[in-house]
């Protein structure tokens, strides 16, 4: 009787643990990947100190091209199965293109500070952009909490501008739309593949254009290599481009795009403390902010979808 009933609770184990893993092991992901992405913006302005915004972005894009292409090629990874090309190309245009390129833009006129605050809304358009693409409805409690970390943000974003906001912040919102689609379909690609190949394809997929366009910026945008600029491009290309994106949707596709993406609420919080670090100015209202975010984070990871 008493195997029988260790039997039992071994069945029980068995049962209930294996959920509760994937999603502890795919918030760590997510967390790494919102860390690594979160020194996206100064590594960029790093990089322009040496680089022109066309060049960066083309340039930073070949690199992390070659490196997903011999990871894929070391690993000896078959070619995507023709219905998965079309929702490649939207990560590609999304993430590796569109978010780089129009960022890039804004922050040669914005500073880092700025530009996180505002793509502070990513979270919430990545789960709106989710919600259309897969028909899923996450709860009242979600959307209330994701609106909160949304409002806090936002108030953030006047109070740092002084209440005006500069002619980058179009960029910055373009590269918001972009971003989440390509999140969006990303992270339904990590379930039917392992999310570094998803990034990895969509990657490669670019290489046709970068190639030419980084040849063409680098004839025309004069470069300075110095160890910023240097360091800049490197990061952004292994680090932002294909690392922290790896690690991203491999979090996605285990707890849940939704879920995912209102991690990214800390990410703007984060590159607030690496811009002071490199010498920026932050006010006082950051601690709040950062309160508010973090409390946001946790009702939405509570909340079920």
């Amino acid at each position: 009787m008493r195997a029988q009933n260790s039997a039992t609770a071994s069945e029980r184990i068995a049962v209930t643990a294996p959920p509760e893993a994937p999603a502890v092991g795919g918030t760590l992901q997510a967390v790494l990947g919102v860390t690594a992405f979160s020194l996206t913006f100064p590594a960029t302005a790093w990089g322009l100190e040496g680089f022109g915004p066309w060049s960066l972005v083309a340039v930073r894009s070949v690199l992390a091209a070659l490196i997903a292409g011999a990871c894929l090629l070391a690993a000896r990874v078959r070619l995507p199965g023709r219905r998965h090309w079309a929702p490649l190309a939207v990560v590609a245009a999304g993430v590796v293109a569109g978010f780089p390129l129009l960022t890039t833009l804004a922050l040669e006129t914005s500073s880092t500070a700025h530009a996180a605050v505002v793509v502070g809304l990513l979270p919430l358009t990545t789960a709106l952009f989710s919600a259309l693409r897969t028909g899923h409805r996450p709860s009242r409690t979600f959307w209330t909490a994701a609106l909160a970390g949304a409002a806090a943000v936002v108030a953030f974003t006047v109070q740092q501008s002084g209440g005006a906001l500069t002619t980058a912040d179009l960029f910055l919102f373009a590269a918001l739309l972009v971003c989440a689609a390509g999140y969006t379909e990303g992270g339904r690609l990590a379930r039917a593949m392992p999310g570094w190949q998803v990034i990895g394809w969509a990657l490669v997929l670019c290489l046709p254009l970068s190639v030419p366009a980084a040849a063409l910026a680098l004839s025309y945008e004069p470069v300075r290599l110095t160890a910023h600029s240097v360091t800049g491009v490197l990061w952004v290309a292994a680090g932002s481009q294909f690392l922290g994106l790896v690690v991203w949707y491999r979090g996605m596709a285990a707890i849940g795009i939704p879920r995912a993406s209102q991690l990214q609420l800390a990410q703007p919080l984060l590159t607030l403390v690496w811009s002071v670090l490199l010498g920026e100015h932050l006010t006082a209202a950051a601690p709040l902010t950062a309160a508010a975010v973090l409390v946001c984070i946790a009702v939405t990871q509570r909340a079920r979808g």
